[in-house]
């Protein structure tokens, strides 16, 4: 994997890290304090949903998509053999993500720039394992 696409992944699966951190903690906050607004989502859109509140929506976005983020980006970032699969894993889980929370929550523009990231990263990692290489061949 050539050196600017670990940047970019390394920068990239950190960025998605911090903020899904963050939004983590803040549903949690939320939930805890019981307000709405803001960063929270209306407790309304948890009806239908296994979820009585945002308190384990905000550990599974805090732990598992911020958590494996800034584990993919360390491994990508020192050019570990296994950072492109923890990228990948980290991207496909943002991904889920996204879609089980558009099942509930109404379209938001930020649900669109996530998806498009986790999308980027998934690319960005094809293309540092030259699955898009100029001249490469497939056979029939």
């Amino acid at each position: 994997m050539t050196r600017w696409i670990r940047i970019v992944l390394a920068v990239l699966a950190t960025f998605i890290g911090i903020t899904a951190i963050a939004g983590g903690i803040a549903l949690i906050i939320g939930a805890a304090t019981a307000t709405s607004g803001g960063a929270v989502p209306d407790a309304a859109y948890l009806g239908g949903s296994p979820f009585t509140s945002y308190i384990i929506p905000g550990l599974v976005l805090a732990v598992v998509v911020g958590g494996t983020h800034l584990l993919a980006a360390l491994l990508v970032g020192r050019g570990s053999r296994g950072g492109p699969a923890a990228t990948a894993v980290a991207a496909f889980g943002l991904l889920i993500w996204i879609f089980v929370q558009m099942m509930f929550i109404p379209f938001s523009v930020l649900q669109a720039v996530y998806f498009a990231a986790g999308l980027a990263e998934l690319g960005f990692v094809l293309l540092g394992l030259g699955l898009f290489r100029r001249g490469r061949v497939v056979a029939p």
